[in-house]
Order: structure tokens, then C-alpha cells, then sequence
């Protein structure tokens, strides 16, 4: 019989997969050699099976963070109307139509039925549940608040989703361009050019520099495409190799934020989303070294990340956050103001998320902007290479026709 599973490794990762097994105990068994202990096991069909090893393969960020989005947002509206957890839990278990994630939260009902906190169940799944989101649910649990809780994990993973989308709707169309480019001028090195190549040994005409340059590369690109493409390829996987590399890592973050103009625009949208989780980790009432260390799991930019180290030190010193703020040259003096006059009112968490809230306003009109300049400028330059092209091919053609005797008339 055909076996999906769920399980934890030794280090604690989760594991999702079928097994071939003839029951449940051997299933068990053989899984438990292999060094997993087993949290849900269950019959599937092939197709499932299928739909198992399919998503296991795609998931991405992407798809946990809509999956979490609509899990959290569906759950804080049932548990805000009196629904018992459980049940709760239980209900979007069965709507749920990926299987993967049905799983996920088929593992935290099990739990939670056996005695764990929701906050425990939910240390099982560390790739689909951040730290930020653990420590909320555990704070709305001891609180009584739990519904709370989620209704602001709820408003924090739409937002992440919000502040994507605009990313990538700004980014869509200016990419197409290129691609756009990057195919025109290949069909016409690779396809025209050629053509042009044999009339213009069978005229002898003197050529232009850029006509003779053109036709170079034309003949390079055909006599060498078959090392071109696989070189292209190594290449784009080694900037990746080395942009997932620590070094490279924080090398792309440093120049990211310090690159003229856009600099600017990165510091922003890495600004509004520290204020941002750490106003909503202040406002649930987490104390502030312990929301530090939060917000620093949470930051992607490693600059950000050594920000907020050195702003747990100075805290832990018994400064004032503000004071490791306005020594950033990341942080906009304004910001570090209004954070300082947060603390002296006591209402530092409010400030932070107002600032978040009035960044990413700011942040969606310059993206709009920037997105509405950059589309022509891609279009005026792909209009000049084709021109180039154009009249590099057509200008001997224009010289031998002024040259023949009433060609000009």
C-alpha cells in the first residue's frame, strides 16, 4: 500500500514524502531506521502521491507565505467568533486543497489534540512558521489574546504579500522589455545578418566599421553558439552560487544599499519592515531585547541584521534604542527622532508601526514612479540598438546605389 507521510529528522527539519509499505506499522518501522520520527501517516492514492512529490518539488516562499497568510487570517476569524482551537484548526484542515500544507495543519490538530500549546505544535513546522509568528501565538496564548494575535499575524502576512506584489507587477513589465530585446537582437544576429553577409561579399563594397563589427559578431555567434549557451548558463549559476554565499550575500547587501538612487529605495523598504515587525512584537507586549532578537531573524539584509546587534547591545547597556538608531547611517534621522520621542511617551510600538505604515505608502508611489521611467527608457534604447543594426545594414547598400551612374536621380 501507497504511504504519505509527515516526519522530523534528527536536526529537527520537517519531512513530507510517500512510502511503499504493506501497513501502517511497517511503514512506521522502516521510517523510524531511517532515522524519522513519524507525525502523520496516512493511505494515499497515486494521484496524491503525485500531488506529494509535486509540491514537495515547487514550494517555495512563495506558496508558504500564501498559505500561511490564508490559514492565519481564516483562523483569526474563527477563533475571534468562539470557536474552539481545535475545531477551529480542524475546519481548515478540511478546505484545505494543498496537499502539503493539509498535512501541516492536519500535524498541528494532532498535537494540539495530545496536550501541546499551540505556540509547541507550532516549533514542529520551523519552515512554514517563523520565530516572529511562534512568539505572537505564544504571547496571545498567555494573554488570553489569542485571536488578537492573530488577527495582527494575519494583517502582517498580507501586507508581506502586498509589499511582493508590488515588487514584482513593477518589475514584470520592464523585464518582458529586455527579454523583448534580448530576442530581437538575437534573431537579428543570428538570422538576418547572415543574409546581408553573402550580398555584400558578392557587391566587394567598402563597409562601415560598425556594418564590419555586426557582421564579426554575426559570425561568431553562429560558429560558437554551441559554447555561448552552456557558458551563459555557468555563468548565471555561479552569480547565483555566490550570491547565496555568505560573503556574496552580504557583498549584494552592502551595494544594494549604498548604489546611487536606488540605494535609497532599498533602505526604505528594509527600514519599514524592522519598524514594522518590531512594532507589532512591542505592541503584543514582547519585551524590547527579546524583540530585537526577533526582528533580527526576521531582517533579510545583513547590514540591517548587524543594526540590530549592536542595538541589543546598547540596550542591554541600558541606552535608549533611539541612540543606536541615529548612529546608523541606514536609518533616516526623522525615524530615529520619532522612535526617541516614542520611548519618552511610552508609546514606542505605535510609532514604530505608524512609521511602517507611512513608509510603505511612500515606498508603493516611488516603486509606481520608478517603474512608469524605467519602461520608456528600456523601450528608447531597444528602438536605438535595432536602429543601430538597421542602418549598419542598410548604409552600404544606400553607398553602392549613390555610386552607380543615375543611381542618385
Amino acid at each position: 500500500m501507497r504511504l504519505a507521510y509527515q516526519a522530523m529528522d534528527k536536526s529537527g527539519r520537517v519531512v513530507n514524502d510517500v512510502i511503499e509499505a504493506s501497513n501502517l506499522l511497517e511503514a512506521t518501522d522502516m521510517l523510524r531506521r531511517s532515522g524519522l520520527f513519524v507525525t502523520t501517516l496516512n493511505e494515499t492514492s497515486a494521484q496524491a502521491a503525485k500531488q506529494v512529490r509535486s509540491a514537495r518539488k515547487s514550494s517555495g516562499p512563495k506558496g508558504k507565505l500564501k498559505n500561511v497568510a490564508m490559514f492565519t487570517r481564516q483562523l483569526s476569524v474563527l477563533v475571534s467568533t468562539g470557536t474552539p482551537l481545535v475545531q477551529s484548526i480542524a475546519a481548515l484542515e478540511k478546505q484545505s486543497k494543498d496537499l502539503e500544507w493539509r498535512m501541516v495543519v492536519g500535524g498541528l490538530r494532532e498535537r494540539i489534540e495530545g496536550g501541546e500549546s499551540f505556540a509547541k505544535a507550532l516549533q514542529a513546522y520551523p519552515n512554514q512558521f517563523d520565530p516572529i509568528y511562534r512568539s505572537l501565538v505564544e504571547a496571545g496564548e498567555t494573554s488570553g489574546q489569542l485571536g488578537e494575535m492573530l488577527r495582527r499575524l494575519s494583517q502582517l502576512s498580507r501586507q508581506r504579500m502586498h509589499i511582493r506584489n508590488i515588487v514584482l507587477g513593477a518589475m514584470m513589465y520592464p523585464l518582458i522589455l529586455i527579454m523583448v530585446a534580448v530576442i530581437v537582437l538575437g534573431v537579428l544576429i543570428g538570422f538576418v545578418l547572415p543574409r546581408f553577409t553573402d550580398l555584400f561579399e558578392t557587391l566587394d563594397a567598402a563597409l562601415p566599421p560598425t556594418t564590419q563589427f555586426l557582421l564579426l559578431l554575426s559570425e561568431f555567434v553562429r560558429s560558437y553558439w554551441w559554447g555561448l549557451i552552456p557558458a551563459l548558463f555557468g555563468v548565471g549559476f555561479g552569480i547565483v552560487y555566490a550570491i547565496r554565499s555568505e560573503s556574496g550575500r552580504r557583498t549584494l547587501d552592502v551595494i544594494s544599499l549604498r548604489i546611487p538612487k536606488f540605494g535609497q529605495i532599498f533602505r526604505n523598504f528594509a527600514t519599514a519592515r524592522m519598524t514594522r515587525l518590531l512594532g507589532i512584537l512591542l505592541e503584543s507586549k514582547v519585551s524590547l531585547l527579546e524583540s530585537l532578537t526577533l526582528t533580527r531573524e526576521g531582517c533579510t539584509n545583513t547590514k540591517y541584521k548587524e543594526l540590530l546587534i549592536e542595538a541589543e547591545e546598547v540596550v542591554t547597556r541600558g541606552e535608549n534604542l533611539s541612540s543606536a538608531l541615529a548612529r546608523s547611517e541606514f536609518i533616516d534621522p526623522t525615524i530615529a527622532e520619532a522612535v526617541r520621542c516614542g520611548e519618552e511617551s511610552g508609546q514606542m510600538g505605535s510609532v514604530l508601526l505608524n512609521i511602517s505604515e507611512f513608509m510603505d505608502e511612500e515606498n508603493e508611489v516611488v516603486l509606481k514612479s520608478l517603474s512608469s521611467i524605467i519602461e520608456p527608457i528600456i523601450l528608447i534604447v531597444l528602438g536605438v540598438l535595432v536602429g543601430i543594426v538597421a542602418i549598419s545594414m542598410f548604409m552600404p547598400l544606400f553607398d553602392i546605389t549613390s555610386s552607380v551612374p543615375g543611381g542618385g536621380g
